[in-house]
């Protein structure tokens, strides 16, 4: 018996070529760049996309955020997020932006939960045993079998109507409920308010100007086919930490678990990373920066931290002294004024700088960028034309620190502490404090910055 081999052709595969839409994002100095994107890609996508095309540094803060101008609200879009579907509840002629810039805030909870969860706000559905801790919460509310509860006080505004009714609130996994008696919790006195699962929770730029709120601290619930502003869900926080603390919760019950992977795996998007393609990490904090010698035969770390700072105060102003001896004559009068001038505007071009903003635009910028410990920038003084002011976050507040001019035989120098620690100029003092935080309520770790792409 004979065999004989019979050859099959097989048709040809075609890949799956998805369809592209061309996206327009704005930065915060209002320069825009549009992107051809395929119709599965993720914010967390755009956001390498950009980073790359902008040669920035990736340190996992960068973000997408829905701007709806008509409204005056504006939301994170989530990293796992498909952008094509977020515009996709965007009408017609509805003049709505995306934008890309950093957040600090973004995943904070997941490092430092107690400035999220005050304990005044936060009680438990079932009897616990001890004092709950902040990072127990956090497992909690990532937990499908227990819950936290956040509950207070909030204004919501009235259904068709301009006023606003201050109301007893409670935040549950099913949703958003209200009293109708003062602060029971009993199920009879218990009224459904909102769901989170078609709906998205977006913060309020103009509460007071927009929606005539009673605080700046608004927020609502947009459901994902809303036909107009009257179906919004508008509520007032009477702080920011509240504020802060309810639209964490809505977040972390919504997404759960993904969140906790976003966070995990940020380069876990449409197409990962490689390390080909991504910068390198880079941030300034306490657990990144190490001080070295290298004087001698072998490097050492340098543990000690007063010993640390003085070589780098040391350091720097060796490498200053260097840099004006460079720029010509060393015993020239006009020399000597030509160094003057450069050391006193040497910080224009530096990115944390913001010349001639308000205190009310400085706060906006640090709010925008996140309420996280040492976030901050410097401008020129409003009430005073020859000092700048250091405006910082610490403790989920912005603070003020004016910058004085001292001058010293003939010299002027930068002071935070009345004369005590003098600089020649507004770099050093940064650098000062990013190392120690001196006068300071915490050290200077992330500057405000308006990027353009």
């Amino acid at each position: 018996m004979s065999l004989s081999a019979r050859r099959v052709t097989l048709p040809a595969v075609t890949p799956l070529v998805l369809p592209t839409r061309v996206i327009k994002i704005y930065s915060e100095d209002e320069t825009s760049r549009a992107l051809e994107v395929p119709s599965d890609i993720t914010a967390r996508d755009v956001c390498q996309l950009l980073i790359l095309k902008c040669h920035y540094v990736d340190d996992h803060c960068w973000t997408l955020f829905e701007h709806l101008i008509p409204l005056g609200l504006e939301r994170i879009i989530e990293d796992h997020e498909l952008v094509v579907e977020v515009l996709s509840n965007w009408g017609m002629e509805e003049e709505n932006k995306l934008y890309f810039r950093k957040n600090y805030a973004k995943y904070e909870f997941f490092k430092n939960p107690m400035y999220f969860f005050p304990e005044h706000m936060v009680s438990f559905s079932t009897e616990t045993n001890g004092e709950i801790s902040p990072a127990l919460i956090l497992q909690m509310f990532l937990s499908s079998s227990t819950y936290p509860e956040i509950h207070g006080f909030l204004h919501v505004k009235e259904q068709g109507k301009k006023s606003w009714k201050k109301v007893y609130f409670l935040l549950r996994r099913s949703g958003l409920y209200f009293s109708t008696k003062g602060t029971s919790k009993e199920p009879r006195h218990l009224q459904f308010f909102s769901e989170f699962g078609n709906s998205d929770i977006y913060v309020s730029l103009a509460g007071k100007k927009k929606h005539g709120a009673p605080a700046n601290y608004g927020f609502c619930f947009k459901p994902n086919k809303a036909r107009g502003p009257r179906d919004l869900k508008m509520l007032c926080a009477e702080e920011e930490q509240s504020r802060m603390c309810w639209v964490t919760a809505v977040r972390l019950l919504k997404y759960g678990m993904q969140l906790y992977q976003n966070y995990m795996h940020p380069c876990h998007g449409r197409s990962g990373c490689s390390s080909q393609s991504i910068s390198p990490m880079r941030s300034i904090s306490e657990n990144s920066l190490v001080a070295m010698d290298f004087s001698g035969e072998k490097s050492r770390i340098i543990d000690n931290p007063t010993e640390a700072l003085l070589v780098a105060v040391e350091e720097g102003l060796a490498w200053r002294k260097k840099a004006c001896l460079r720029l010509g004559s060393h015993s020239s009068p006009r020399a000597c004024s030509q160094r003057s001038a450069i050391s006193m505007a040497i910080h224009r071009s530096q990115p944390w700088f913001h010349h001639r903003i308000s205190r009310d635009e400085a706060q906006r910028l640090i709010i925008q960028q996140g309420l996280v410990d040492g976030v901050f920038l410097v401008r020129d003084s409003q009430s005073n034309p020859r000092t700048f002011v250091l405006s910082m976050c610490h403790a989920q507040k912005i603070k003020h620190f004016q910058i004085l001019p001292v001058e010293d035989d003939g010299k002027m120098f930068h002071s935070l502490d009345d004369g005590h620690t003098r600089f020649t100029d507004l770099i050093q003092l940064v650098e000062f404090y990013q190392l120690n935080k001196g006068v300071l309520p915490c050290k200077l770790k992330h500057y405000c910055a308006r990027v353009s792409i």
